[in-house]
């Protein structure tokens, strides 16, 4: 019974990893959306992207000039929030820089104890990190999610 389960479990996960469907040449007028069958598929979710089933139930793509900006944005708030998850459980079980400073085992806590002048290091930090890839994201050729030097397989 439990090697059926697993298998089954196995054979269902793997079509998260198939090929996403090529996309339609014009979406149909009226035509209902796969994800939420009462509604209609919105004119700019085409299915060109991986994962587009259609679902918009707020209309958001309709203020979006351009799907790939918020592709991006969808990528990178995906990639922090994975981090501060990670920043959130080495606070607690990981170790610490020496000082008293560093020593409090509370996240929250933690913000305040480092002091103003880390917090704003931090910040700096991370504004660098977004001005250097600003033409990464705002350029219409590069692909959502991809960083330069890291490009993967």
């Amino acid at each position: 019974m439990m090697k059926t389960l697993c298998l089954a479990t196995i054979a269902a996960s793997a079509a998260a990893f198939a090929p996403s469907q090529v996309g339609r040449a014009s979406v149909a007028l009226n035509e209902m959306s796969k994800s939420i069958p009462f509604l209609t598929v919105p004119e700019k979710l085409d299915g060109s992207m991986p994962g587009d089933m259609g679902f918009d139930p707020m209309g958001l793509s309709d203020i979006q000039t351009d799907l790939r900006y918020a592709r991006w944005g969808e990528l990178k708030n995906g990639r922090v929030a994975m981090l501060a998850v990670l920043g959130m459980v080495w606070q607690e079980y990981g170790p610490h820089l020496p000082g008293d400073a560093y020593a409090t085992r509370d996240p929250w806590e933690a913000i305040s104890s480092v002091g103003f002048g880390s917090n704003v290091q931090t910040l700096l930090a991370i504004g660098c990190i977004e001005l250097a890839n600003w033409n990464e994201t705002f350029n219409g050729e590069s692909r959502p999610g991809t960083l330069p030097g890291w490009e993967g397989p």
